[in-house]
């Protein structure tokens, strides 16, 4: 039988154990994810994207909102 494959834990950096018994994966634990959930609300962690990507998103039929 193989190994299961370790990642590092995002938030911490713990070895975790890539398996479908591990229900927090990638994540050590609910107190890693939850932490590194926290940081996405708080815009901590951001996707990178061309300034002009937003002119594209933008609608010109709708009310601009104030």
């Amino acid at each position: 039988m193989s190994q299961p494959m370790t990642v590092d834990c995002p938030t911490c950096g713990a070895p975790v154990e890539w398996t479908t018994a591990n229900t927090f994966r990638p994540f050590c634990s609910d107190r890693c994810k939850l932490i590194d959930l926290g940081a996405w609300a708080a815009e901590e962690h951001k996707i990178p994207a061309a300034p002009e990507a937003e002119d594209e998103l933008y609608s010109g039929d709708l009310e601009p909102r104030h």
